[in-house]
């Protein structure tokens, strides 16, 4: 029976990157600032989230271990090795310019907004896969704080789902590709809590996981900068992208002090 409450409360917080995904569809295509305002958004959530909450996390799971100072370092490590690694997918990936030289400069955007949105639902399906073990195990251990962290991963996951799905939606026009690929994103953490709970169980441990979490970090921080911040600036040059990324940091703050 606590295996499946925890099961459940790991998909319900996974499914709330759909949820983000829908609020997102509402918006009218044609609104550029809307489109700036959101990629910031999701900019600076996944900013804050990766700097102050999950990093933070990669520092004490391994000072467990490795003692402060070298848990610190390996923390540092990781994080670089998630930026390199999210940067070589990012390099493999065929460029959208390379392929549509004869194309306008808006089917260019629309096709970098694609891929884009690809690369963000693979960084968000990756930082899902050991948040959904983190909330499943906690589930098991203590319903009470299961709870507590899944309800806060939900709220974290409703922005990361505007952040998968608004690049797809605006450049294919498809509500349907949109939120199913948003929707994969999220379903990573039931994935990640089935697959830990099956087969890593016996393997896991405090190093590990903060090893993973340094990697997922860097991942993020990258996504952010080299992607979502760009392309908001070349939709709309006001000032809504950089007051979204701060809102999204300001709505991060605000539900990590809510669940210390």
């Amino acid at each position: 029976m606590q295996v499946t409450i925890a099961l459940l409360l790991t998909i319900l917080a996974g499914l709330a990157t759909g949820v983000g995904s829908v609020m997102a569809l509402f918006a009218k295509r044609s609104s550029t600032k809307f489109l700036a305002a959101s990629l910031g958004f999701s900019a600076g959530v996944m900013l804050y989230v990766s700097m102050v909450e999950i990093f933070q996390k990669a520092k004490n799971y391994l000072a467990v271990g490795a003692g402060e100072k070298l848990g610190c370092t390996i923390a540092a490590a990781a994080f670089f090795a998630g930026i390199l690694f999210i940067g070589l997918i990012d390099y493999l990936v065929p460029s959208a310019e390379g392929d549509i030289g004869n194309l306008g400069e808006h089917d260019k955007n629309k096709n970098t907004l694609e891929r884009m949105g690809i690369l963000t639902a693979l960084a968000i399906g990756i930082h899902n896969f050991p948040e959904g073990l983190a909330t499943f195990t906690s589930a098991l251990k203590e319903p009470h704080l299961g709870i507590a962290i899944a309800t806060a991963i939900a709220i974290h996951n409703i922005p990361e789902g505007i952040a998968t799905s608004i690049p797809i939606y605006y450049s294919t026009g498809s509500r349907k590709k949109s939120f199913l690929v948003s929707f994969f994103s999220g379903i990573t953490e039931p994935l990640g809590a089935v697959i830990g709970y099956l087969i890593l169980r016996p393997f896991f441990n405090d190093t590990v996981f903060g090893i993973l979490f340094g990697f997922i970090a860097g991942i993020m921080v990258f996504i952010s900068i080299e992607e979502l911040l760009p392309m908001a600036r070349e939709y709309e040059k006001s000032r809504v992208t950089i007051i979204g990324c701060v809102s999204g940091m300001a709505v991060m703050a605000v539900s990590l002090l809510l669940f210390m």
